[in-house]
């Protein structure tokens, strides 16, 4: 695998380092290990696996440029909402309830 197949991350959004540096350290830890997974994985890998569960979020309008926001399993009780942005995962923020995620109150 090249390095322009290769799924890269962006963590900069302040909201997704506030929820990820606010998890108790089991879940920081799965995180991480998620984020870690999604390094070696490509895009076409990224959409079929089941564990990562990559979904179109359709209940949220996603902002101006943005295709789509969708929704990554990024531990066993959360989901992280992000966006494809050429190579780039561009996380944005990891909800404390899977409702939220969706914009659903």
């Amino acid at each position: 695998m090249s390095d322009v197949d290769v799924v890269r991350l962006d963590l900069n959004n302040p909201v997704f380092q506030r929820d990820l540096l606010g998890l108790q350290k089991v879940e920081r830890h799965a995180a991480l290990d998620t984020l870690a997974k999604l390094r070696q994985l490509n895009w076409q890998q990224v959409y079929r696996d089941k564990g990562l569960h990559w979904e179109k979020i359709v209940s949220i309008k996603p902002p101006p440029g943005i295709a789509a926001l969708c929704s990554v399993r990024i531990t066993q009780t959360r989901r992280a909402v992000a966006y494809r942005d050429g190579a780039f995962i561009r996380l944005l923020a990891i909800p404390s309830d899977h409702d939220a995620t969706y914009g659903k109150k």
